[in-house]
């Protein structure tokens, strides 16, 4: 079973990164990656996982979550990983490893490095040239931040208005506003700092966030 990395600790936010077995395209069907969320969904509501972004690609996923203090990230870490790997090896009649062996983890800060990170889960796909912008991408955390009111709702919105220090009212537009920034650069190349264990008080420069901005 896969295992995170770090020790959580209350109050911190955390960036977790899980690819699959060899980097395999093992979430390739979107059947395959709505079943993580739906595993995702049951880890909020059994464990209390309090989820601030999340995207879920063809071989890795990202999660952003901020931790309670009541071991809900490995808790809800094993079961989604387990139920996910579980389902598709006997739907698909084959044995071995889903995932990679541990997950990796990343401390974030609140406030702009958050948002800088959270631009970078979303723009994943994009990077990768699948779509033009992450609207297009169906199995992301973009959609529910972008609309406050969709129904089976995992991120909290509260809590992620909160440690961006934005208000919830202004939170929709001030992510479209950063991701319409990040996307008029043109280029969106992948940044190692996002994977490396403590990610630098100022965070991969992604998108420079006007004085409006912050």
């Amino acid at each position: 079973m896969p295992r995170a990395s770090r020790h959580y600790l209350p109050g911190h936010i955390w960036h977790l990164t899980q690819r699959c077995h060899r980097q395999q395209f093992l979430l390739k069907f979107l059947k395959d990656r709505r079943i993580w969320i739906d595993w995702l969904y049951m880890a909020c509501k059994r464990f209390g996982l309090c989820v601030l972004d999340y995207n879920v690609t063809s071989n890795h996923i990202h999660l952003i979550v901020r931790d309670r203090g009541c071991g809900e990230i490995a808790a809800s870490l094993q079961l989604i990983a387990g139920r996910t790997g579980q389902q598709f090896n006997e739907r698909k009649n084959r044995r071995g490893a889903f995932w990679e062996d541990r997950y990796h983890a990343t401390a974030i800060e609140s406030g702009e490095h958050l948002a800088r990170c959270v631009v970078y889960v979303d723009l994943n796909m994009v990077r990768a040239g699948v779509v033009a912008q992450p609207a297009q991408w169906q199995t992301c955390g973009y959609h529910e931040i972008q609309e406050a009111s969709r129904r089976f709702a995992i991120i909290d919105r509260k809590a992620l208005a909160e440690v961006l220090e934005v208000s919830v009212a202004d939170l929709a537009d001030r992510h479209a506003q950063w991701i319409a920034e990040a996307l008029g650069y043109g280029s969106h190349p992948r940044v190692c700092g996002w994977s490396s264990s403590i990610a630098g008080p100022t965070g991969p420069s992604l998108l420079h966030l006007s004085p409006s901005n912050q």
